[in-house]
């Protein structure tokens, strides 16, 4: 168990806030388009995270653009997320907050 964690060391992020469910974050992702490299903000709600705080780690952020639901799952760790900010944190009282998918769902995004 100590060798996996020996080559998951240098991998991980030591500048990460604490994300947890609730929270209304701002993601900044690098995305790379052909040789150029941009950096694209994306903003919402985390509804879940998962697989801990190691290299496994996820969390769903969704956002409603334009009256569209849109969820992505970053990983903790990634290379590509160059800054992840908290913005605000909502108080709630699940782990999973699926139920932001419902369109009656209002109450937590004020």
């Amino acid at each position: 168990m100590d060798i996996i964690a020996t080559l998951d060391q240098p991998k991980l992020k030591t500048d990460l806030p604490d994300i947890r469910p609730g929270a209304t974050v701002r993601v900044h992702q690098k995305i790379k388009e052909g040789d150029k490299e941009r950096i694209q903000i994306f903003e919402g709600t985390v509804i879940s995270r998962s697989g801990g705080k190691g290299l496994n780690g996820t969390y769903t952020v969704r956002k409603v653009s334009e009256g569209i639901g849109v969820e992505k799952i970053f990983p903790l760790h990634s290379p590509t997320v160059a800054r992840v900010e908290v913005v605000g944190q909502a108080k709630v009282r699940r782990a999973k907050l699926h139920y932001m998918r419902q369109p009656t769902a209002k109450k937590l995004e004020e």
